[in-house]
């Protein structure tokens, strides 16, 4: 039967307890395979079986424990199957199989708009009650007195109806979670007449949850922050030529759109009319605005800052860089990373273990010892507070979105948790030359006749042939040719190597040295004039006959300046740099030494270039990094532990190819990714020793005779709220290269 994947946003989750409330009630129904949650996103995704699982039976069985799930793709038609989307577009719009970027509102409750006395009123009195019954009880009033146990009650009434209601849900379902020891934890305190104290624990627990689904929404908002650099509504240009605002989902490709000084950008498309600097910081990172003129891409969310611009779409709402780039921030959220799976592992383990603890400390004193019930039932409850695992379940994903979220923020597109993580095992970087190291724009700066033909006609012939290409050589060897090109047949691309065709019914090529060696054409004149251009760091490229060589042109490609910044940076990171290019080697050697780079090997081919990062990691192991174009260079990027794309805006083909898009042409984003890497794995691991070691030292406590349910309580959300903060300050993570290199650590949060 085929299997789909529906993903529903669920209001209600928060933490770790829905997560496991949902795990037991969706993942039970048969024909379930899988189900993934994201208390940051407030995501559940289920893989189930189309034919004996519908989406409404789903819906149902999330309603049933107290839920609200809003659907956001349903089995797998990449629809929005309930409700519209937030761009205006009907219920049911396609979204080509993928959540739209719009379903980014749909992270979380519709905003409450009552007066805050209605809101939290409740909650406020429920307070005072519990402080007031804790106090009456420490000026000698009986704890079991009737108005103190009127008062308790009360309060948990007032603020607990929400715990109360889940540990219900949590019962249902057999569940173990929070939610579920509190009310066991709040019956055995009635048990033994503790009313005050467990008032006061209700009411804290509650302060508690509400404070860190406010820490929490600010990791939401993160991503709704990308979301809302695209305006609404643009100005549209009419057929008799007037302007007329329109909603930006409404907007056809192929329209045109007028953006004035100051204004973002909504959508993506080119410039026809009109030149100004626009601010693309939103989308690449780059922190200098870059001139626009007509020709030129332009992005949405991006600042038009000084002269009015008019560009023709290019795509949607839903199909422009932002919204790629939200969308890949939303999935690669929902992805379990490394330490999180360990966590959601450890803490399965956990939980019944010391609640089994619990229950030993409850009953074996009493029975074996002949110890008092009440007091260690007492520390039994306190342990039982304690087990919950929320703080530890919390801290991975809140740490990773955060990161996730600062790294696009800066024109740093990571495609998943695992690659956030894997990034500071990284112990040696490839890359390709142009377009990587270098501009990627070469020129022609020689051209040399061998035998018969005069330079123009050789570079006639040359330009007549790639014209059919759009490698970055042929680009520039066409665009030095002003003359008129001659008709080519039977054109063929030779990958790796060069093209060839027949112009006037003669057989040509236009190759690199590796293709003249080929064909055998090469000559000790030849060979002279290739080394000469070679050892200059220039592209030689052979222009031959079946039988001959007429000609050699040579093109330059220039070093990026960011180039030797960023390879020096990855030096002093303890990171190994070798270059893989298809030019010859005495290319690939001097660039490599214009830059810096520790190796460099020409003459690779897209095999010659997976078959080296194959030998790469086996002598280093899952430690490579690739960095390329993603295209020639795709079968080297998948096989690599990450792979980078360079200068990904707008292109479809990298950002689908590589696990880490780098959105402008500046390689200075590759140390900023492993030092934010590096970071990241710092915060995990602080947050992962607060989580376990708040719990072991109060566990400690209580065994001790010192522990106190409230304790207990603010040790359990105490904790999570420190796991949660600290993971947010990645938020503000910010680097410069200098900084980067300072501690071999990378940057600091800001």
């Amino acid at each position: 039967m085929p299997t789909v994947k529906t993903i529903l946003a669920i209001a209600q989750l928060d933490c770790a307890a829905e997560e496991q409330v949902l795990q037991k009630a969706v993942g039970g129904m048969p024909g379930v395979a899988l189900v993934e949650c994201n208390v940051v996103t407030r995501r559940m995704s289920v893989t189930h079986d189309a034919a004996s699982v519908t989406v409404e039976a789903i819906a149902a069985r999330v309603r049933s424990v107290g839920m609200t799930p809003t659907i956001i793709t349903a089995s797998g038609a990449g629809t929005h199957g309930w409700g519209a989307h937030a761009d205006g577009a009907p219920a049911g719009a396609d979204c080509g199989g993928a959540a739209c970027a719009s379903d980014a509102v749909h992270a979380g409750p519709a905003d409450d708009t009552r007066p805050w006395w209605i809101k939290y009123g409740p909650f406020i009195l429920s307070g005072v009650l519990a402080a007031g019954c804790e106090a009456a009880y420490f000026a000698s009033v009986e704890e079991t007195s009737w108005p103190i146990i009127a008062a308790s009650v009360a309060s948990m009434l007032l603020g607990g109806r929400e715990t109360f209601y889940k540990g219900w849900i949590a019962l249902k379902t057999f569940t173990l979670n929070i939610n579920f020891l509190m009310c066991v934890a709040v019956i055995g305190g009635a048990v033994i007449g503790a009313w005050p104290e467990i008032a006061l624990v209700v009411f804290l627990f509650g302060l508690a949850e509400l404070i860190e689904k406010k820490a929490l929404d600010r990791a939401r908002d993160s991503v709704r922050g990308l979301m809302a650099m695209a305006p609404d509504e643009v100005s549209v240009k009419q057929e008799g030529g007037s302007w007329k605002v329109t909603r930006a989902g409404e907007v056809p490709v192929g329209a045109i759109v007028q953006v004035k000084p100051g204004e973002r950008l909504a959508l993506d498309g080119v410039v026809v009319a009109g030149e100004s600097s626009v601010n693309q910081a939103p989308v690449t990172g780059e922190s200098v605005p870059v001139e626009k003129k007509i020709g030129d891409k332009v992005f949405a969310g991006t600042i038009n800052e000084s002269g009015v611009l008019e560009f023709k779409t290019s795509g949607g709402k839903d199909q422009t860089t932002l919204a790629k780039i939200i969308r890949t921030v939303q999935e690669a959220q929902g992805s379990r990373a490394p330490t999180q799976r360990f966590v959601d592992n450890f803490a399965r383990v956990y939980t019944p273990i010391v609640c089994v603890v619990a229950v030993l400390v409850a009953v074996v004193p009493w029975l074996a010892f002949n110890q008092p019930f009440y007091p260690w039932l007492y520390k039994a409850l306190v342990l039982l507070v304690i087990a919950c695992p929320c703080a530890l379940v919390i801290s991975t994903p809140v740490t990773v979105v955060s990161g996730l979220t600062a790294a696009a923020k800066r024109g740093i597109l990571i495609k998943g948790g695992v690659h956030l993580e894997n990034g500071r095992k990284l112990k040696v970087v490839a890359l390709d030359k142009t377009g990587t190291i270098t501009e990627g724009k070469p020129r022609v700066t020689d051209v040399q006749a061998i035998g018969a033909k005069s330079k123009d006609e050789v570079l006639r012939i040359a330009a007549s042939l790639d014209a059919l290409s759009q490698h970055p050589v042929a680009i520039a060897v066409v665009a030095a040719w002003s003359g008129e090109r001659a008709s080519v047949e039977a054109f063929k691309s030779l990958t790796g190597r060069g093209v060839e065709g027949r112009i006037d019914g003669a057989a040509y090529f236009v190759g690199n040295h590796r293709l003249a060696e080929e064909r055998k054409v090469c000559s000790p004149e030849v060979e002279a004039v290739l080394a000469g251009f070679e050892v200059q760091g220039k592209t030689a490229v052979v222009v031959a006959s079946v039988s001959r060589v007429l000609g050699v042109i040579a093109v330059a490609d220039t070093p990026r300046e960011s180039s030797v910044e960023a390879i020096k940076s990855l030096h002093d990171m303890g990171i190994k740099t070798l270059m893989l290019s298809g030019d010859n080697q005495s290319t690939a050697s001097a660039i490599a030494k214009m830059v810096g780079i520790d190796e460099a090997k020409g003459g690779m081919l897209p095999e010659d270039k997976l078959a080296e990062i194959e030998r790469l990691t086996k002598e280093h192991g899952d430690a490579i990094g690739m960095v390329g174009d993603g295209v020639n260079d795709a079968p080297a990027l998948a096989k690599s532990t990450i792979g980078f794309a360079m200068g990904a805006a707008g292109t479809d083909t990298a950002l689908e190819t590589a696990d880490v898009a780098l959105m402008q042409d500046d390689l200075r984003g590759l140390p900023e990714f492993i030092a934010l890497s590096r970071r990241t794995s710092e915060v995990l691991a602080q947050n992962i020793t607060l989580a376990i070691g708040i719990k072991a030292v109060f566990f400690a406590l209580t065994l001790g005779g010192w522990g106190t349910m409230w304790m207990a309580v603010i040790a359990d959300v105490g904790a999570s709220l420190l796991v949660v903060g600290n993971g947010l300050r990645l938020l503000g993570w910010r680097t410069g290269l200098a900084e980067t290199l300072g501690s071999n650590k990378g940057g600091s949060p800001a």
